[in-house]
């Protein structure tokens, strides 16, 4: 009996994961549960266990190869068999199934096809990206081809015309297809500039890129105040904990007062999520992780502090999850560790009503940028939400940690 080794889904923002390492070999007899490779995702260095017991044989994907979420990249068989017995599986995954970047809508998302079928549609000429400003003379691409389901809703939402999106290698339009269209720049030409050489993007480098570029339809207006960390810089001292975590539990409780910045906006109507929590940004080698304390706003600070110190021992080893990074309601950003940073504007992730983000103390005060979704939460709650803040921050007795 032979069994197929397939990569895992990693993400749902994956369509493809890069393989790290073997740490079997072909031959090498394998238990069911043991890890036999290792897998970069765009977050972290993913395992991949064996789900049958045997023996590892080839012909096994190369390392250093990006793959196909669902490939088959081994086998495992019953008994040890030579490398040319077993013949590499080359089909592609079944491309008539939603892949993971294509997932079908939640059933609140009523107005998005409820169906994994692809849909082939008639491009005609129209009037292209009528709702967001788009790069100029992208070539109009007449006839028949098919569309996933998350690539017609996507350009639907974003007001781009189909006949402007250039097809995969295979005809098939697809959700990075549309996004691709949003950064395309006609006008550069790397020949008319000095000698150059091309470095490959790392998988957590063409995450960040996409996640930035589907952020451009938000409506985003920023507001600033300026505070004194005095107070919350003695606590964190005193009781041995990280100033970013007390700055986002002081966010959490803030929250908790103000629910409309626990909400996101949908096509569908407004979401209001009913636990906070907060994602923080974190400077890693090649990228940016924001691993999310859960429930933020109501859990202990000692079960925080715990948490925040797992998901940073996680970082190091490269070995988040996606549960670790994914689905936070509110964002901060602490770019207080470098002196030079005044101030600074972050982008508001996908998912959340906003995020903070906090420059390095000048003078004893510390100027906090508030980015907000303006199709969430208005000017003046803007500034109803720092100014409690700098209650929570300046006042020892809100603070449920003192």
């Amino acid at each position: 009996m032979k069994y197929e080794i397939t990569l895992p889904v990693l993400s749902d923002t994956m369509n493809t994961g890069r393989l790290a390492r073997w740490l079997k070999l072909p031959g090498d007899k394998i238990q069911k549960g043991d890890i036999i490779a290792e897998m970069e995702s765009d977050k972290a260095i993913m395992e991949v266990e064996a789900f049958h017991s045997g023996y590892l044989a080839g012909p096994l994907a190369p390392v250093d190869t990006d793959i196909p979420v669902g490939q088959v990249i081994g086998y495992i068989c019953d008994e040890p068999v030579p490398n040319n017995i077993v013949e590499a599986s080359k089909k592609m995954p079944d491309t008539s199934t939603t892949l993971a970047s294509e997932k079908q809508p939640t059933k609140a998302a009523k107005t998005i096809p409820q169906t994994t079928e692809q849909q082939t549609v008639e491009i005609t000429p129209s009037a292209p990206y009528s709702n967001i400003s788009m790069p100029q003379n992208i070539p109009l691409v007449p006839g028949k081809r098919i569309a996933s389901p998350h690539a017609r809703a996507l350009a639907l939402k974003l007001g781009i015309d189909l006949s402007h999106v250039p097809p995969g290698e295979d005809g098939r339009i697809l959700a990075e297809d549309v996004l691709a269209v949003i950064h395309r720049s006609p006008t550069l030409n790397l020949e008319a500039g000095p000698p150059y050489h091309l470095e490959k993007l790392t998988l957590m480098q063409q995450a960040v890129a996409n996640n930035m570029i589907a952020t451009i339809t938000t409506p985003t207006f920023r507001t600033t105040a300026q505070f004194s960390l005095a107070t919350l810089k003695k606590i964190a001292k005193q009781k041995q904990y990280s100033l970013t975590l007390l700055l986002a539990s002081a966010c959490a409780k803030t929250i908790k007062t103000l629910p409309q910045f626990n909400a996101v906006y949908s096509p569908e109507g407004m979401a209001h999520r009913e636990r906070v929590d907060v994602g923080i940004a974190v400077d890693v080698p090649g990228g940016l992780l924001t691993p999310v304390l859960r429930d933020a706003a109501e859990r202990p600070i000692d079960e925080l502090a715990e948490d925040w110190r797992i998901l940073k021992d996680k970082i190091k080893r490269q070995r988040l999850t996606q549960q670790d990074y994914e689905g936070a309601t509110f964002y901060l950003s602490n770019l207080g560790v470098f002196p030079v940073v005044h101030s600074f504007d972050a982008l508001v992730p996908l998912g959340a009503a906003a995020i903070l983000a906090i420059g390095a103390e000048q003078n004893g005060q510390c100027l906090f940028t508030l980015s907000c979704d303006h199709r969430v939460v208005s000017g003046a709650e803007s500034a109803r939400f720092l100014t409690i803040l700098q209650e929570h921050l300046q006042q020892p007795e809100t603070l449920p940690y003192v």
